[in-house]
C-alpha cells in the first residue's frame, strides 16, 4: 500500500484503508529472515512509521517501526487490546502460527480484569525466583552439557547447549520434572516453527495438565505451585494457559538472546583483546543484542477496538497491530548507535501487557551466566563458518537461527567439577 493513498483514504474519512494483498510485506518469508534491517530501512522509505504486511499467506496485519508510535499503542491498552477473540473468527482456525496468537485465558491475551487478575498472578510467582541460585543451576547444567563435545573441538552451540542449558534451569525453576520438560519441550519448538496447530495445542496441554496435577498433588518452592496456591483460584485450564505462556517466554527467548549474543562476541572485534583494548564485557553484548537483535523481533500484537487514525493512518478494527521491537530500538529518530546500557529498548515490551519486572532480570543473568560459563570452559571459541553462511530461521516474530557452528581447541579429556 502506498503511503499517499493511505493518508487520502484518512483525510476521506474512510473507515479502513483498503490494501491491495500484493502491496502487503511477508515477514513470515526466508528472505525476511535473512534481512530484516535491509526489510525495515525499505519499510521506512516506502510506508513511514505503519507497514502493511502478511503474518501468513492471507493473514493481514499492520507492522509498526516507529519508536514513539509503539510506546503509544502500547501505553493505550483501552484502544488497543490485546484478546484477539474477535479477530479469531475471520481467520482459519488450523493456520500455523495459530497457537501463537490465538485467544487463551492468560496474562498475555486478555485484557480489563481478566488481564489483571492473570497479571497479578503471574507477576506473584515469578517474584519468588530467587536470583542467587540461578548460577549454581546453571554450573551444575554445564559441565555434563560441554563435556558432551568438548573432546571433539566443534559443536553446534544452539542445539549441544544452550536450547539444553535454557530448557534445564527452566524447568528447576518452575519445577518441571524432565519428563514433563522433554513433551514440553518438542510441542514448544513446533509451536514457534508454526507446525500443525491442533497437535501442537494438545501436547502441550496434556503435558502442562499433568504439571499443574503434580504441583496440586506435591507442593514445592517453585513457580508452578505458586501458581496453583495463588489467591486468584486458577482453574486447571487456566493453569495450563498461564505455563504455556511462561514455557513460550521463558525459553525460546533467551535461547535466541543467547545465540545471537554469542555470534555478536565471535564477530566483533570490541569483544575480544586482539586489538590490545579491554575487550566489552558479555552483560554489554547482551544490552546490544536486545536493542538492535532481541530475541522476539515483532509481537506485541494488540487489535484495535475501532477503526483509529494512527499517524496518518486508519487502523482497521480487530485487525492485528504487531510492533517491531527490533525496528523501533533502531529507528533512525533516537538511533545514536550507541546501545549500551539501553533502558529505553522494547525487548521486554512497555505498558500494561510488558514483561513482568521480575522475569526481566532472570532472562539477562540466564543468557549472561550461559554464554560465561561456556567461555570459562571453552575461551577460544570462535565461529565455525562465515557468518554470511548462517541461516536464520523464518516465521514473523522471532528473531532465530537455525544453527551456531563453532569450533575450538579441542580438550584433551572431560571437565571436572574442579575446573567449572
Amino acid at each position: 500500500m502506498d503511503p499517499q493513498h493511505a493518508r487520502e483514504g484518512a483525510s476521506a474519512g474512510s473507515n479502513v484503508v483498503v490494501e491491495n494483498a500484493s502491496s502487503r510485506v511477508p515477514i513470515y518469508s526466508p528472505e525476511f529472515a535473512a534481512d530484516p534491517h535491509g526489510s525495515y530501512r525499505r519499510m521506512r522509505e516506502v510506508y513511514g512509521s505503519l507497514v502493511p504486511v502478511d503474518l501468513w499467506p492471507g493473514v493481514p496485519a499492520t507492522l509498526v517501526i516507529r519508536y514513539a508510535t509503539a510506546v503509544r499503542i502500547l501505553n493505550d491498552s483501552h484502544h488497543f487490546p490485546a484478546d484477539p477473540s474477535a479477530w479469531q473468527q475471520t481467520v482459519p482456525g488450523d493456520i500455523p502460527i495459530m497457537p501463537m496468537i490465538e485467544y487463551r485465558p492468560n496474562a498475555i491475551r486478555t485484557s480489563g480484569a481478566e488481564h489483571a487478575r492473570y497479571r497479578r498472578a503471574l507477576m506473584d510467582a515469578l517474584a519468588g525466583i530467587d536470583l542467587n541460585l540461578l548460577h549454581a543451576m546453571v554450573e551444575r547444567s554445564a559441565l555434563p552439557l560441554v563435556n558432551t563435545f568438548c573432546v571433539d573441538g566443534q559443536a553446534d552451540i544452539l542445539s549441544q547447549y544452550a536450547l539444553p542449558m535454557v530448557f534445564s534451569v527452566f524447568c528447576q525453576v518452575l519445577g518441571c520434572p524432565p519428563e514433563i520438560g522433554e513433551r514440553v519441550a518438542a510441542a514448544s519448538a513446533a509451536m514457534f516453527d508454526g507446525v500443525d496447530t491442533a497437535t501442537v495445542n494438545a501436547q502441550m496441554g496434556e503435558a502442562l495438565l499433568d504439571l499443574t496435577a503434580l504441583k496440586r498433588a506435591h507442593p514445592a518452592d517453585d513457580v508452578t505451585t505458586r501458581l496453583v496456591q495463588h489467591p486468584a483460584n486458577l482453574s486447571d485450564e487456566e493453569m495450563v494457559h498461564q505455563l504455556v505462556l511462561l514455557f513460550a517466554a521463558g525459553v525460546e527467548p533467551p535461547l535466541n538472546l543467547i545465540a545471537n549474543t554469542l555470534l555478536l562476541m565471535m564477530t566483533d572485534k570490541r569483544f575480544t583483546s586482539g586489538d590490545n583494548r579491554i575487550p566489552l564485557t558479555t552483560r554489554n553484548a547482551i544490552d546490544e543484542r536486545l536493542a538492535t537483535d532481541p530475541p522476539m523481533a515483532n509481537y506485541c500484537i494488540t487489535y484495535p477496538r475501532q477503526p483509529i487514525l494512527v499517524d496518518g493512518v486508519w487502523l482497521p478494527a480487530d485487525q492485528p497491530v504487531i510492533i517491531s521491537m527490533a525496528a523501533c530500538n533502531t529507528d533512525p529518530e533516537l538511533n545514536t548507535g550507541e546501545f549500551l546500557d539501553n533502558g529505553w529498548n522494547l525487548a521486554f515490551s512497555t505498558g500494561d501487557h510488558a514483561c513482568p519486572a521480575h522475569a526481566r532480570p532472570y532472562g539477562i543473568l540466564l543468557a549472561q551466566d550461559i554464554i560465561d560459563q561456556l567461555l570459562d570452559f571453552l575461551p577460544d571459541i570462535a565461529l565455525a563458518v562465515p557468518e554470511d553462511e548462517l541461516v536464520w530461521r523464518p516465521g514473523p516474530f522471532h528473531r532465530a537461527l537455525t544453527t551456531l557452528p563453532v569450533v575450538f581447541p579441542a580438550t584433551r579429556r572431560p571437565f571436572t567439577m574442579d575446573q567449572a
